[in-house]
């Protein structure tokens, strides 16, 4: 079963740890892009990458991202591998495994 955000429009979204100097934008072909490296020690969940369909572990340093555009917001942030999202202009869509 696909993954399925259940944050409520009402409630604030969960800020992310750690300090905001951290974030940074990234201008794209997609757009712009918020941009936060999370180290290993701060990465405690597992979470799957939308680049290479593949989990990314507890402990596994890696980068969250979310579009800039107003429209969204960042209960749309996504978890990547580095490599991941600097070659996503690169390769096609991963398919996804069921």
């Amino acid at each position: 079963m696909p993954r399925r955000n259940n944050t409520r429009r009402s409630e604030e979204p969960r800020p992310l740890s750690g300090a905001l100097a951290a974030q940074r934008v990234e201008s794209a072909f997609d757009g712009d892009w918020y941009v936060r490296n999370v180290t290993g020690s701060q990465a405690t969940k597992v979470y799957r990458c939308p680049g290479c369909d593949h989990e990314i572990q507890p402990g596994v340093a890696h980068v969250v991202a979310w579009s800039a555009d107003d429209r969204t917001g960042v209960e749309d942030r996504r978890h990547w591998h580095r490599g991941c999202w600097d070659a996503r202009g690169r390769r096609g869509p991963t398919a996804r495994r069921w």
